[in-house]
C-alpha cells in the first residue's frame, strides 16, 4: 500500500531530515515551506472524493514566517479535510497553540524533534490506515 506524508516546515533542513524518514518508510513525501505552496490551499473544499484522502498524515511547523501551521490546519478541517492524522511542531508553543492544536485533534511535536517520537506516531498512524483507503491523485 503506497503511503502520503505532507510536511510543512519553514526550515529547509527540518523539511529534508522529516522527507528523508517518510521516504525511506516508502512513502510519496510533499515538503512546503509554507502551506500558500501547497495545491490544498488554493481549493475552497476538499477535493477529494468520497472514499479518498489527500493524505494518510500531514506535519506542520507552526511558526512559519508566512503561516500559523495551526491556523492552516483548522482551514483544512474547515473546507472539509478528511485526512485524519494532523501533528503540529515548535520549539515554542504558546498556551493558545497547546489549546488549539489539541482541540483540533494534532498529535504535538517540540523541537528540536525527538526523532523516535516521530517514528512512534508514524507506526500509530500506520496501523490505523484501513486497508481499502485510497488516496487523492493531485496531478
Amino acid at each position: 500500500m503506497r503511503r502520503r506524508a505532507v510536511i510543512f516546515d519553514d526550515d529547509s533542513l527540518i523539511r529534508y531530515a522529516l522527507w528523508d524518514l517518510f521516504d525511506g518508510r516508502g512513502y510519496e513525501v510533499f515538503t512546503f515551506p509554507e502551506p500558500g505552496l501547497c495545491p490544498l490551499h488554493v481549493v475552497l473544499q476538499c477535493p477529494c472524493p468520497t472514499g479518498t484522502s489527500c493524505a494518510d498524515l500531514i506535519l506542520s511547523d507552526v511558526n512559519m514566517h508566512a503561516a500559523n501551521g495551526i491556523d492552516y490546519i483548522e482551514q483544512l478541517i474547515q473546507k472539509g479535510c478528511r485526512q485524519g492524522h494532523f501533528a503540529v511542531m515548535s520549539g515554542h508553543f504558546t498556551k493558545d497553540d497547546l489549546g488549539r492544536a489539541s482541540e483540533l485533534g494534532c498529535k504535538l511535536f517540540t523541537k528540536p524533534l525527538d526523532m523516535d517520537e516521530v517514528k512512534n506516531w508514524i507506526e500509530e498512524v500506520e496501523r490505523s490506515i484501513p486497508l481499502e483507503r485510497v488516496l487523492f491523485d493531485w496531478a
